[in-house]
């Protein structure tokens, strides 16, 4: 009996499908297309065990639908654009395309020994000029269409590096590499029109039945539609103040008027006032998002200025500046509520305002020590209304205020969102170089589409701080397309948002000489499963989502593509122990952390292995390159072979949730292939008739595994999937059948399996004698009259819509539907790793899910 070496059975399948081009993607019309994908992969060089969890669930996925005779498309490419690139070109005197490249090829070396079943030939990387020069070209189109302009804004501006800084960049106020002061700065930036699409956005969320309840939540959330008041205070020494509100219901309660630092009443009275100038400048230094000036240091300023209360005869309020007040939401002025509001109650505080309750809880007056912030939705009792002292609803009471102000001839009722124009400016040379020259004749100039792409030159240095571009005259300077005189290209490149927000597109016809083929782009969108990490819940889904309609409008996809995602799933992170050094620090004074390869317990203390000092072990926690608690699948496809890191990634947890990657684990799940292997060994190389009643109950078993099986693939219950196939493997083992029924039964083993651990089941199905590839069988499909129980066919419904569908035994107990109910796909989904509110099993007839 030849033993299970994963070394050799997998390097053998892979270059078998190779040759035989088993996952090359084409166009064809006589089979169901199937698009998945995973969000692709920013090359920092080496791929961890996260990685191999997310790009095994998109595998059997594909693999499933290819063997369920779909025409599968399941891509690759790499995200590779980007600040880390640039920053390893400063710190090791390198080139950032260089380290990108070499990533890349370390990356692809780590991922094909996994045996996904990718087409490979379609592969790009966002930094390939044939990508980013299409990228362009759509740009292009967007200007000519409106979708793209230019305006001033307030930005992270760092003095040192002289270049702008994400938010995220921003830390305590400073540079994050360079740990100067940040200023807050206006400049000339690049604008998606996003904006216009808001309510468009927001609306089609309800359609998108397959994608998990907390990410269109967080979609919702992030675009936040909200009714309020517009209106203006009328200043005492003439003029006025326009503000915008979402509670007009606390306007009674406002002890002050703020101002952003931008506001153009602040900037004119800083020219003569040089102490508010002073105080201006301190308070525009930090970060510009609406976070970031939520948690920052309260600051302001009493302008002197008062305005009139619109309400109350005879009452002023004062005007200041707040550091806390973005100019671009709302009017950039703002009344303040410290009652109800916990920003104006810190700031009031701070200040000495006033602060004077509207409403109270329905039990009576809580003591405000905080801010009073219910919901919209919670009843309240209003102390002044502006309809009656009756408990009411916060909604009802926006409405009775908007009404009220509306009738006497303040303000009128305004529906605003919280979606902002998409700023797609970075002054950085490692992106997508924006495609218009700036003429001093002719202004802003689109470059000739035959021109492109126009593309990064290699030569540049990171010794001088700032943009390498702004300083390369060859490529910086050029002629104008229009009238052909000295001009000069742009030197901002795009935010790398905006090549994560079409790669999809790109991937159904990499190769076009034009962004997208229509033809193709109508044959394989939309994306039919897309999967990846939470994180990316809101900006990249969203940006995605506008890209597909604003290509849609230029004529690069279809009507039926603008929603581009028609399922997705947000896959739980793989977590592993951090191991800390117990008796000394780093040069800096920090934690040394070491690899879980570098430690190992000797009689139940940990240590690390060369030193034998001792080690401070951390509960699980997310993979970080930073804690060094990343799984190298390298070492592991060493040690095991890929198929056993297949296993253990889907096995273990459901797929929404976390998954420690344990040691132990990996030998388990390793025991068991090695089993399943020797197991298909034994029965080729044996010779039974064996007993009628075995051999049925073994096809019995055998087809109730088809069933169970095939459901927990399709509703993404791959841990679920594995348990059957546990359960089945031992019925098989223990089995009295022939070698004939037992050779069937093991076919089917395999194909079952095939999905998760591809290599050992092709291994299987050429041991048996079976013909062409495994990958290319079809999948069994269960014979109903052999399942023990006859089935049913029971409808869910998700908060009174229908939803989804199971198949079960018709007598199959409550408690088991409700389990496989529970499990299902849609289910899972709109749970979001929640419990249902109510249950409810109609035997034989229905399921009700109430959320």
């Amino acid at each position: 009996m030849a033993p299970y070496t994963p070394s050799d059975i997998e390097a053998r399948w892979q270059a078998a499908w190779d040759k035989a081009e088993t996952f090359k993607a084409t166009r064809s019309g006589d089979k169901p297309k199937y698009y998945v994908l995973e969000m692709f992969p920013y090359p920092s060089g080496r791929i961890h065990i996260g990685h191999v969890r997310n790009y095994t669930m998109g595998d059997v996925i594909a693999r499933y639908k290819l063997a369920t005779g779909h025409n599968v498309l399941h891509p690759m490419g790499f995200d590779a654009f980007g600040m880390p690139a640039e920053n390893a070109a400063m710190a090791s005197g390198g080139h950032p395309k260089t380290w990108t490249y070499d990533n890349i090829d370390t990356m692809v070396a780590q991922m094909k020994p996994l045996g996904f079943g990718l087409d490979w030939s379609r592969m790009f990387a966002t930094c390939d000029p044939e990508y980013y020069g299409q990228q362009q070209a759509l740009f292009l189109d967007f200007l000519e269409k409106g979708l793209v302009y230019r305006k001033n804004a307030v930005v992270n501006w760092d003095p040192i590096d002289m270049t702008v800084l994400a938010n995220e960049q921003v830390i305590d106020g400073k540079g994050w590499r360079s740990g100067a002061e940040v200023e807050r700065r206006a400049l000339t930036q690049w604008f998606f029109k996003i904006s216009d699409y808001s309510e468009e956005l927001l609306s089609a969320i309800d359609g998108l039945d397959d994608w998990p309840a907390k990410v269109k939540l967080m979609q919702a959330n992030w675009i936040g539609k909200s009714r309020g008041l517009q209106f203006s205070f009328t200043r005492v020494d003439g003029g006025e103040i326009e503000v915008y509100t979402t509670r007009p219901d606390t306007l009674m309660g406002a002890s002050f008027v703020g101002l952003s630092p931008d506001h153009p009443i602040t900037k004119e009275l800083e020219q003569t006032n040089p102490e508010l100038a002073a105080a201006v400048a301190e308070m525009r230094k930090g970060g510009t998002t609406a976070e970031a000036l939520e948690k920052a240091d309260k600051l302001g300023f009493d302008t002197g200025i008062r305005v009139k209360h619109p309400l109350i005869e005879g009452q002023e309020l004062p005007v200041w500046v707040a550091n806390f007040i973005m100019m671009d939401y709302g009017t950039g002025a703002i009344f303040g509520c410290p009652a109800h509001d916990q920003r104006d109650f810190e700031y009031a505080t701070k200040y000495g305002l006033p602060i004077i309750p509207v409403f109270e809880a329905p039990e009576g007056n809580a003591d405000l020590t905080e801010a009073y912030v219910p919901t919209k939705a919670e009843k309240v009792r209003y102390i002044k209304g502006f309809a009656g002292d009756e408990l009411q609803t916060g909604e009802d009471g926006v409405n009775a205020a908007v009404d009220a102000c509306t009738a006497k001839g303040i303000g009128e009722g305004v529906t605003k969102y919280r979606l902002r124009d998409w700023g797609l400016s970075r002054q950085r040379y490692w992106g997508c170089p924006i495609p218009v020259v700036h003429c001093d004749t002719c202004g802003v100039v689109p470059e000739k589409k035959e021109n492109l792409p126009i593309e990064l030159p290699d030569d540049v240095s990171f010794d001088i701080p700032g943009n390498p571009l702004d300083r390369h005259p060859t490529w910086r300077d050029c002629a104008c397309p229009s009238c052909g005189a000295p001009a000069k290209r742009e030197t901002d490149t795009m935010d790398t948002f905006v090549d994560s927000s079409w790669y999809f597109a790109r991937f159904t016809s990499p190769d076009a000489a034009t962004p997208t083929d229509l033809d193709d782009a109508a044959y394989w969108m939309n994306v039919d499963q897309y999967i990846g990490g939470i994180e990316h819940a809101i900006l990249h889904l969203l940006y995605s989502r506008f890209f597909a309609r604003a290509m849609n409008i230029t004529g690069r996809l279809p009507d039926s593509a603008k929603e581009p995602f028609n399922a997705l799933f947000t896959q739980g992170m793989v977590t592993h122990a951090i191991y800390e050094n117990a008796t000394r620090k780093n040069e800096n004074g920090r934690p040394i952390y070491h690899y879980p390869e570098e430690v190992e317990d000797r009689n139940g203390t940990v240590v690390v292995k060369e030193t034998g000092e001792a080690v401070k072990v951390i509960p699980s926690a997310k993979m970080s390159k930073s804690k060094n608690n990343v799984v190298d699948p390298v070492e592991i496809i060493k040690q095991y072979g890929a198929d056993t890191a297949r296993w253990f990634v889907l096995s273990d947890s459901p797929p929404e949730r976390d998954v420690e990657w344990t040691a132990s684990g990996a030998e388990a799940a390793f025991k068991h292939l090695n089993r399943v292997h020797r197991i298909a060994s034994e029965i080729v190389d044996t010779d039974s008739a064996g007993d009628a009643k075995a051999n049925e109950e073994l096809n019995r078993a055998a087809h109730k595994a088809i069933f169970e099986v095939t459901q927990g693939v399709d509703s993404f219950g791959f841990n679920s999937s594995i348990a059957k196939l546990y359960g089945f493997t031992n019925v098989l083992a223990k089995s009295k059948a022939g070698t004939a029924a037992k050779r069937d039964a093991m076919a089917i083993l395999a194909q079952l399996m095939s999905p998760m651990t591809p290599h050992l089941s092709e291994e299987i199905w050429s041991l048996l004698g079976r013909d062409g590839l495994i990958a290319n069988a079809p999948w069994p499909v269960a014979d109903e009259s052999l399942l023990v129980e006859d089935n049913v066919t029971m409808p869910i419904q998700i908060n009174g819509k229908r939803r989804s569908e199971i198949v079960i035994p018709k007598d199959m107990p409550k408690e088991e539907v409700e389990k496989i109910a529970l499990a299902n796909k849609a289910v899972v989904q709109a749970l979001d790793g929640g419990q249902p509110k109510k249950l409810i099993v109609v035997p034989g007839r229905i399921v009700n899910v109430v959320i």
